[in-house]
Parts: C-alpha cells; structure tokens; sequence
C-alpha cells in the first residue's frame, strides 16, 4: 500500500511515517520545512528509514508531487499552520495554507484519484470556545460547530469540506477532530504543542508563560495512540468513511496546565518561574473528548496513560535536544 503524508517532517508526520514504514507500507512525505525542527526529524527518517521519500513543497504545489497522489492508496493530510496566535497575526497566510492549499489538493483528488483513502487531521478548536457549557462533561461529535478565530475559520472549513466531498463526491473521507497530541518528535513552541513546550522549558531551566489562569483543562493524548486510530481507520474503511471522530486522551487523561507543570516539578525535582498573562481569544476553559464513537465504530480507545507518554517525551527531549 503506498501512502502520502503531508506535513510528513512534522511531529505527527514522522511518528505516522515511521509507524507505516514498519508495517512495510511504500510512505512518501510533503513538507515545505517551515516548522521549528522539521529539519532533524526529515534527517532522522532519511538515516533510519531511507526508503521513505521527502519531497519540499507546499501542498498547493501539487505539480511538484503529482505523481506520488495518481499512485496513492491514502493521503493523511497533516500540514497546515497550526497556532490560533499566528493565525490572529498573519490571517492570510492561515487562509492560504489550511483552506486554499488544502482545497486545491482534495479536488485534484476528485478529479483524478477518488479511490484514495483521505484522512483529514482537524482539530477540537472548530467547537469555539465553548463558554456556553454549563456542565464540564466530555464532548462528542454532536456539539456545535462554532469557530473563532481565523484558525478556527480555516480549519473548520477544510473540516467540512473533507466531510462534504464524501456526501456529494462519494470520496473516501475521514476527519479527525484532535485534541491535544504530544509525543517523541515534537519540539513544541509556546503557542502550539504546549506540553512539549513545557518540558522543553523545565529541561532548559527556563519559565513558562501561561495565558489565562492555568486551570484550562485538556484531554492529553499520546502520538502512537493518534496513528492506531489512523490504521484502523484505514483498515475498516467501510465503517469509517465519511465520518468525523473527536479523538483525545479522554477523561482518564485530563489535566490543567497548573496540574501538569506539577507533574513536571515532581519528575524534574525543582520548581519553574511561571508568569500569567492574558486569556488568549477562543481559548476553551475545558475540551476533554468523549471518544464514545470511535470506540464504538473502530474499536479505539487510548492506551497510553499520560505520566507514562510524557516520561517518554521527556526521555527523547534529553537525547535529541542540545543542554
């Protein structure tokens, strides 16, 4: 089976990629190499797993790839601008890379390859803030779509795209609605990929900046627990096509900020500075995903507990990031 990754050199690119090369999958990656990082990871898999091609290109620049789509059995479409901060400063490139580029490739697919397996990785932010939640209590898939900010606007689109494309084009669409994925591989910057970010700052000495009171509560789920779903996805396609699933660590792995930077003093054996500055717009106080569908429909559930998962990360930032 030959699968495409986009955003292949990203954090959840390179463990997909290397979870697939081991399945002995034909992988190819696209990555415009844009991220902090992406240029270890892309040097990693090129020593480890040199049968996996790279390609540099943005994902409108579909005539750099074309051929790699014709001849693709799945498409897991993972690149994007990934941060609501940026998204607020540089709307346009938002818009650019999550709907325009994102449009461009799924209607070269109507067009020319509709019997691909197309997963979409969404995001919980397309559900808004949710301040209107009287009840802290996990969120499924019928709550309602509300996006803020353009990321919001961008990813939500593209969501609802992918879904749509299945219903009036028959295309083989998945859409994952994440929460909060950490993992090996992720370097984490401070508005995107927090709890990388976080055990980044411990490991270097360095204080932490949180934005709002720092009881937000997340749902954390581990990157290998992520791709699983994928490959279920995949394998049960029947069952999973035209679907939208919310996918998390669920409730056995919701913590705050607040909870988990104990977590870190505890495991680092020293206290950091942390400094408090303004709720940032759309910020939801509580997103825990109830994972009830995708149990039901693919049999998923997280297996990872999160003390386990970020001791893992932690042991992967000691090796691969300079002290």
């Amino acid at each position: 089976m030959k699968i495409l990754i986009t955003g292949g050199v990203g954090f959840i690119g390179t463990n997909t990629a290397i979870y697939f090369s081991k399945k002995n999958y034909q992988i190819t990656l696209i990555d415009n190499f844009s991220r902090v990082g992406v240029e270890k990871n892309a040097f990693f898999l090129k020593k480890n797993f040199p049968k996996i091609k790279i390609i540099k290109s943005d994902v409108g620049e579909i005539n750099k790839y074309k051929k790699e789509i014709l001849i693709s059995d799945v498409i897991i479409h993972l690149a994007g601008q990934t941060a609501v901060t940026t998204s607020i400063k540089n709307p346009s490139l938002d818009f650019s890379s999550n709907i325009y580029q994102t449009f461009l490739l799924l209607d070269f697919l109507r067009k020319n390859n509709s019997s691909s397996i197309i997963i979409y990785s969404s995001t919980n932010k397309v559900y808004g803030d949710l301040k209107h939640l009287k009840k802290l209590s996990p969120i499924d898939e019928s709550e309602k779509i509300d996006f803020i900010s353009p990321y919001g606007c961008s990813k939500g689109s593209a969501d609802l795209y992918f879904l749509d494309y299945h219903r009036i084009f028959g295309l083989k669409t998945i859409v994952f609605r994440q929460s909060c994925v950490y993992g090996k591989h992720q370097f984490g910057v401070e508005d995107q990929g927090w709890v990388a970010h976080f055990a980044k700052q411990f490991l270097f000495k360095k204080p932490i900046t949180i934005f709002g009171d720092g009881k937000q509560i997340r749902d954390l789920l581990y990157v290998d627990d992520l791709i699983e779903a994928y490959y279920l996805a995949i394998k049960n396609i029947k069952k999973s096509v035209g679907q939208v699933f919310n996918i998390g660590g669920g409730i056995k792995n919701a913590y705050s900020l607040l909870e988990v930077i104990k977590i870190l003093e505890n495991e680092f054996k020293y206290k950091i500075s942390i400094k408090f500055e303004k709720e940032r717009i759309g910020d939801q106080k509580y997103f825990v995903s109830k994972n009830e569908k995708i149990k039901k429909i693919l049999g998923w559930k997280p297996k990872t507990d999160f003390k386990i998962g970020l001791k893992k990360l932690i042991n992967w930032q000691k090796e691969n990031l300079k002290i």
